[in-house]
C-alpha cells in the first residue's frame, strides 16, 4: 500500500492488514494491543498515536517518524533489524525495550524514555533533545558520540558503558557519578 493517509481508525476494531506500507500518514490511529508483526512500514509517519502494548515480532521500521505518539510496552527489540530507522518527537517512550538494536544516529525530541530498556544497544552519533530518562537501564550501550546536552535525569555508569566524545550537561552530569555509590553535596 503506498501513500495512504490513515486517520482516526480504532485498529483493535478494523486490524491493520498484513501487508507492506509505503509512505503513509497514520494520523490519531488506536493501534493498542494490536499485533503489528510481520508489517513492514517504510517512509511513513505516526502522528498522534497510541500504540501501547502492540506486538512488533519482525515488524520492518524503515524510515519512519513517531511524532505526538504514546508507546508503552513495546518490544522494538523484537522488530525486523534489516533496514531499521526511526526518529522520534514529543513522544511517551515508557517500559519499552530496545535490547541489543543497533540504532545510530537515531534522533528522539522532547521524549519523556520512562523507564525503557537500552541494554546492549547502539546509540553511536544519535541526538536525544530534551528528553527525560528517568528510570531509562542504560548497560553495556554505546553512547559514543551521542548528544544528551539537554536531557535530564539518566543515570548512566562510565565503567560499563561507552561514552566517548558524547555531550553532557555539566547540570546533569551528576548522572554519570550514580553507579559509583558517593554522597556529593551540590550546596558546596
Amino acid at each position: 500500500m503506498q501513500e495512504k493517509v490513515f486517520n482516526q481508525i480504532d485498529f483493535n476494531k478494523n486490524p491493520l492488514e498484513k501487508d507492506e506500507y509505503e509512505e503513509c500518514t497514520f494520523s490519531k490511529c488506536n493501534f493498542s494491543n494490536c499485533d503489528l508483526s510481520d508489517i513492514k512500514f517504510f517512509d511513513s509517519n505516526f502522528k498522534g498515536c497510541n500504540l501501547s502494548l502492540t506486538k512488533t515480532r519482525q515488524t520492518a521500521w524503515g524510515n519512519v517518524s513517531f511524532k505526538d505518539c504514546k508507546l508503552l510496552g513495546i518490544r522494538f527489540d523484537e522488530s525486523n533489524d534489516f533496514g531499521l530507522s526511526f526518529s522520534f518527537e514529543n513522544c511517551l517512550i515508557k517500559n519499552c525495550s530496545f535490547y541489543k538494536m543497533k540504532l545510530p544516529k537515531t534522533i528522539f525530541k522532547n521524549c519523556q524514555m520512562l523507564e525503557s530498556d537500552f541494554s546492549e544497544c547502539d546509540l553511536t552519533s544519535s541526538v536525544f533533545d530534551g528528553c527525560d530518562f528517568t528510570g531509562v537501564i542504560f548497560d553495556h550501550t554505546n553512547l559514543e558520540k551521542a548528544d544528551l546536552l539537554t536531557s535530564f535525569n539518566y543515570s548512566i555508569n562510565p565503567e560499563n558503558n561507552r561514552i566517548k566524545k558524547a555531550k553532557f550537561a555539566l547540570s546533569e552530569a551528576i548522572g554519570l557519578l550514580d553507579g559509583f555509590d558517593i554522597n556529593i553535596d551540590l550546596t558546596k
